[in-house]
């Protein structure tokens, strides 16, 4: 099922109490600042000039964990993100379920974002690589999606937000499992009016403003893994499997335009 309104308006409190809670617990650069450049990780290790790891917080009521900066870990040239029942710092509004959260520093304007992951298969859960800004960078809420829903990794949800107003949600079926390999995920966001999302390099929807306006703001690039609460006939019931869960990302890369 796709988003609903309501789910979309719940969506905007969340993403605006978790911004809020972030510039305050780590100082994030606010929005004047300067538009970040290209760049490729291949993540062989934390780089602090261009991310941080969301740390004792979560983005509200939708999101069952808390963000643990632990939780982003490195190894071998991947980036992983866990799920488990870790406790989380400062207690994370009683969330019972720990996470990650990875976000750029700088900004990002028109060009092409991409990403070559892994997502996890367990119904209730996110795996995510998006764009997003908002009240805490002085700007209203713009987001471009790719979200993997845990429930059917055999598809990908491609959605965009501008000024808070989603209820753009496309579901794409991929031909593949997405938790069974590594597989490349992009958008292109053109400042002449379109965003083109790509799977392994092909041509897979555009938006042309035909639904609503684009975004225009400049955004930060971010990945998470979430469960999510109340929001069963989107992503079904989350059950804890026992062990932890883990998305990976082989690396990210963006081209300005």
């Amino acid at each position: 099922m796709l988003i609903t309104r309501a789910r979309a308006l719940e969506a905007l409190g969340a993403a605006i109490l978790g911004a809020v809670v972030a510039v305050t617990a780590t100082g994030v650069v606010p929005a004047e600042a300067a538009i970040g450049p290209s760049f490729v990780d291949n993540f062989n290790g934390f780089d602090t000039s261009r991310w941080y790891k969301a740390d004792g917080y979560s983005n509200g009521s939708m999101f069952n964990a808390g963000w643990r900066a632990d939780h982003v870990w490195f190894s071998g040239g991947v980036a992983g993100i866990n799920l488990d029942t870790a406790s989380c710092p400062g207690g994370c509004s009683g969330k019972p379920y720990a996470a990650g959260e990875y976000r750029t520093t700088d900004l990002y304007s028109y060009g092409r974002f991409e990403a070559r992951l892994k997502a996890v298969k367990n119904p209730g859960t996110v795996t995510s690589f998006f764009t997003y800004t908002g009240p805490s960078d002085g700007q209203p809420w713009d987001e471009i999606d790719v979200e993997i829903l845990g429930k059917n990794t055999t598809q990908v949800q491609l959605n965009y937000f501008t000024n808070g107003a989603g209820g753009h949600e496309t579901v794409i079926n991929l031909g593949f499992d997405a938790s069974a390999g590594y597989h490349n995920y992009a958008f292109e966001w053109w400042n002449g009016g379109t965003i083109n999302w790509f799977v392994d390099g092909a041509l897979v929807h555009q938006e042309n403003g035909s639904r609503g306006p684009l975004p225009t703001h400049p955004q930060r690039i971010m990945m998470n893994l979430w469960p999510g609460i109340g929001v069963d006939g989107w992503l079904k019931p989350f059950t804890y499997p026992g062990t932890k869960l883990t998305a990976t990302y082989d690396w990210a890369k963006y081209t300005r335009y």
